[in-house]
């Protein structure tokens, strides 16, 4: 597409896991928003009459998400889908990078050649967001690899979180630090519209938070603590049990419907 050319759009499909859902943008009681609804806000914005589906259910990997999402993205004919996928991925014992993209590089497949303009986006380095994470950092970044080469393949845009420091700041991430915050949903939302150069969006998303403090020393290791205890501890029980945070759940919103501004439209269970 030529540059300053835009593109209309009619249907948005988004296919992902917990982060799509929404998780950390706010809750099941109120209903969640994240990124892909606010980036279904944008779209709809530069395109009257866009109708948006978000297919994604926390705790699937990538080869759940391809198994049981694609073929529903695909019924519903997107003229643009989201696939964003693979961090359940980067906490398995065994991972593989080049599997865990190959699941990706199917539904990049399937969903451009019926049609579709597809954006993924990176992962930024998680040890920079949870010290406890650094053992993994090699396997964002080897997965980041094989996503860009696969992306490449099939003309896929790629939102690079990777690339940008402000991607770990501690105001974009979530208690949890698995989830983005509202303001990283926000963020994460301006580099997707940024990524498919939607009217209006620019590369403010990749400017930096105001300074603050940084806990050090004790403060910094009783935070740790405190992480570990209330976060870390009731995964890894999840994972013994073979239980996921998504058992029994279902899309959010699995059928094309209007974007009508309300940031709960779709969240509602």
């Amino acid at each position: 597409m030529p540059s300053g050319e835009h593109r209309a759009y009619l249907r948005y499909v988004a296919l992902g896991d917990s982060q799509t859902e929404g998780l950390g943008d706010g809750d099941d009681a109120v209903g969640l928003r994240g990124w892909a609804d606010r980036f279904a806000e944008h779209l709809a914005v530069a395109n009257s009459g866009l109708r948006y589906a978000n297919l994604a259910v926390r705790g699937r990997v990538a080869g759940q998400v391809r198994a049981e999402q694609l073929e529903p993205a695909l019924a519903l004919r997107p003229d643009l889908a989201s696939v964003v996928a693979g961090v359940n991925d980067l906490l398995r014992p065994r991972f593989n990078a080049a599997e865990v993209a190959g699941h990706l590089e199917e539904m990049f497949a399937g969903l451009t050649a019926a049609g579709a303009h597809v954006v993924t986006m990176t992962f930024p380095d998680v040890g920079k967001i949870a010290p406890l994470a650094r053992p993994i950092r090699s396997r964002v970044f080897d997965l980041n690899t094989h996503i860009r080469a696969a992306a490449a393949r099939h003309g896929v845009a790629v939102a690079e979180t990777a690339q940008h420091a402000v991607a770990t700041d501690p105001r974009l991430w979530s208690a949890d630090r698995l989830h983005a915050s509202p303001l990283g949903h926000e963020r994460i939302a301006a580099a997707v519209a940024h990524a498919i150069r939607l009217p209006g969006s620019d590369d403010a998303w990749t400017l930096p938070l105001p300074p603050q403090a940084i806990p050090a020393g004790r403060q910094a290791a009783v935070a740790e603590l405190r992480w570990a205890t209330a976060f870390l501890g009731p995964w890894l029980m999840r994972r013994l049990r073979r239980r996921s945070s998504g058992d029994n759940r279902t899309a959010k919103r699995p059928q094309l419907r209007s974007v009508d501004g309300d940031p709960n439209a779709g969240s509602r269970r």
